[in-house]
């Protein structure tokens, strides 16, 4: 509990202070770049090789996996139902652009439109996947999206990100989501999954990606698209702008039964990657394939997980867990206090009442009636008052102390500002539209005039409950 004094300073202080007293302590993430836990989602995942747990009537694994990691959840329980080396570090080539996407995808509405400029489609990794991006050409921001999940496009990633405030911002902001949804085996280097010194990810991190992005429903419906129209030139003839198609690379899409889709890589250095979604019988299935020996088993040993992963739920007992991205509590947040029924005191102000002598309960008055006064000053500068409602009145203890009123009150209340004149100017002492002192000379005095008879009052009336408690207590 604080001291006297302690609390006198709190409630003296402005509005703004108060809610410190009730603040609940806010969780402290782990910085960037930390060690990554392979025990993340279970003791089992970080163990090396194939990882399963079958049970009577199990169907076999598939036999002729080259994947150096893979996995097979469910995305809704969250079950990891088979793995090998989910948290194998490995390069993760355009399958990173799932956590750019979730990342960056919620900020923009996708029927804003965006003009490219010069510098935003430079700085592009030779021998990229372009969707063709044209410098000084308006694109709608759900164009773009279909250029990076369809085409790949990392001028598309680039344009979004520099939209999103520049690619390092985009970086540093892609690391912190990897962070909150535990994802500890990546380290981001390049938005678009570029090969770059460093930049890592695993099967169970882009998983973790592809889990939480399918929860957007634009992210579904964007990766689950097989073709479309993307804005191309202008004719010089016409004047018109023309428009080309544009297919999804993703090779199981429209062929696989049930397929949603989700992301494909490959680059020189990450070979080939795959994460893919597929629904049935009303489950929806996650399955992550990293570097496996042929561009082309990458698609074959996807689905033949998939098809493994339908006939096995129900039938292997789960060895690991997908984890539910971490959130930090937050003090804003926070469920304010039931304001007390008249007459009855806060449970803080209760216990204070024990520990607080004449001096306190001055310095508690006389602190209210200044943190109000501060709070209408701190209003009135903000904006003008439409209205001129009365000062509020506080409720009355039985015995006729005043009841201090609750941390997040102060800023709600609306002082009294003297109407303008008709002609457009303030009267004299209304200085608190645009003016300096916020708050006018006269409403000044009345406040400090209220302030001073509650500090005697309070004052007053505490010596009198005192002296007829002091027989009763120990």
């Amino acid at each position: 509990m604080p001291t006297s004094s302690k609390l006198a300073r709190l409630i003296a202080a402005p509005a703004a202070a108060l809610p410190l007293l009730f603040a609940a302590p806010v969780a402290v993430a782990a910085p960037p770049g930390s060690p990554p836990s392979a025990s993340v989602g279970g003791d089992r995942l970080g163990l090396p090789g194939v990882q399963v747990d079958p049970l009577a009537g199990a169907p076999a694994l598939p036999g002729d996996l080259t994947g150096q990691s893979w996995i097979v959840a469910d995305a809704a329980s969250g079950e990891v139902l088979a793995a090998s080396n989910p948290h194998l570090r490995l390069a993760p080539a355009s399958t990173l652009k799932i956590l750019f996407a979730d990342t960056v995808l919620p900020k923009f509405d996708r029927n804003a439109v965006h003009r490219v400029a010069p510098e935003e489609i430079q700085g592009i990794g030779a021998g990229s996947s372009l969707v063709g991006i044209k410098e000084d050409l308006d694109y709608r921001v759900e164009d773009l999206w279909r250029g990076v999940f369809l085409s790949s496009g990392n001028d598309a990633v680039h344009v979004l990100a520099h939209m999103n405030g520049g690619v390092q911002q985009t970086v540093a902001e892609m690391q912190a989501r990897a962070e909150a949804l535990q994802a500890r085996d990546t380290r981001v280097v390049s938005p678009d999954g570029y090969d770059s010194d460093g930049q890592v990810s695993s099967a169970y991190d882009l998983t973790l990606f592809a889990r939480a992005g399918l929860r957007n429903p634009d992210f579904r419906s964007y990766c689950a698209t097989r073709d479309a129209m993307f804005p191309g030139a202008v004719d010089r003839n016409t004047g018109q702008r023309g428009s080309f198609g544009i297919a999804n690379t993703d090779r199981l899409l429209g062929k696989y039964p049930g397929l949603i889709g989700v992301k494909n890589g490959f680059t020189t250095n990450a070979g080939s990657t795959f994460v893919g979604a597929a629904e049935r019988d009303g489950r929806t299935l996650l399955v992550t394939v990293m570097h496996p020996t042929t561009y082309q088993k990458v698609y074959d040993e996807t689905a033949a997980l998939l098809d493994w992963g339908f006939a096995a739920a129900g039938k292997v007992e789960p060895v690991g867990r997908l984890v539910e991205e971490e959130t930090a509590p937050d003090a804003s947040a926070a469920p304010a206090a039931e304001a007390p029924a008249s007459g009855v005191l806060p449970h803080a102000i209760q216990q204070a009442d024990h520990a607080l002598g004449p001096t306190g309960w001055t310095a508690l008055a006389f602190g209210t009636a200044l943190a109000l006064w501060t709070a209408g000053r701190l209003r009135t500068r903000r904006r003008p008052h439409p209205a001129t409602p009365a000062l509020p009145v506080l409720p009355v203890l039985p015995g006729g102390v005043p009841v201090p009123p609750r941390p997040d009150y102060a800023p709600h209340i609306a002082y009294s500002v003297p109407a303008r004149t008709a002609a457009g100017t303030a009267p004299r002492g209304a200085t608190a539209v645009g003016g300096a002192t916020a708050v006018g000379g006269s409403t000044r005095r009345r406040l400090t005039r209220q302030a001073r008879s509650l500090a005697r009052t309070t004052r007053a009336r505490f010596a009198a409950t005192t002296a007829t408690r002091r027989g009763r207590r120990p």
